[in-house]
């Protein structure tokens, strides 16, 4: 228990932070959703829209709604979590999908962790929001079930399935590991 003489964590000041420490810079405001990186004026770079970036992005928002109860903080990883789902960029036909996961492509073995993390986080968020995402976890666990196991239920890269000779549906630890994350996403 603390004692009153105890400084509580958030009474503490802040710590001293960088010329581009603020995260908002990197949300495309247009979309809602978060790009890979900044510009050295510390905006918008443009560049990839990864699951994963909005996902740490809304796993924030929720700790510091846990920690804090700050609402704003909560509203924030909502519209950061609609802005995912919604997006054409990181979801097609229902199912949460990477840049990297179009036929002609592969995923380096990150980029095969990066729908894990979303789902992780979009998990958390579920948990504050009263399962208001829960059905879009269903569909991407009941995907993944359905359309991405092979015949040792091994569970690959893209979650819709499919592949070619050139460019196959990998599957290792990392797509079991994210894969496994969208199976408890759903409950």
């Amino acid at each position: 228990m603390q004692s009153p003489a105890e400084p509580h964590l958030f009474d503490a000041p802040p710590p001293r932070r960088g010329a581009c420490a603020a995260p908002p810079g990197r949300e495309n405001d247009s979309a809602g959703l978060v790009n890979d990186g900044l510009t050295s004026a510390c905006g918008n770079n443009g560049q990839t829209v990864w699951s994963y970036n909005q996902g740490l992005a809304i796993g924030a928002g929720v700790e510091v709604y846990r920690a804090t109860g700050d609402t704003t903080a909560l509203s924030t990883a909502r519209r950061l979590a609609d802005a995912a789902v919604a997006s054409p960029s990181l979801v097609t036909a229902g199912v949460l999908t990477e840049s990297c996961d179009a036929p002609s492509a592969d995923c380096d073995d990150n980029a095969k962790q990066f729908k894990g993390v979303f789902t992780r986080y979009l998990q958390d968020l579920d948990s504050v929001t009263g399962n208001a995402y829960l059905t879009f976890a269903r569909t991407q666990s009941d995907t993944v079930w359905n359309h991405d196991r092979d015949s040792l239920d091994r569970i690959g890269q893209r979650w819709s399935g499919g592949g070619t000779t050139a460019h196959p549906n990998a599957r290792d630890w990392r797509t079991q590991a994210s894969a496994l994350s969208a199976l408890l996403a759903a409950g």
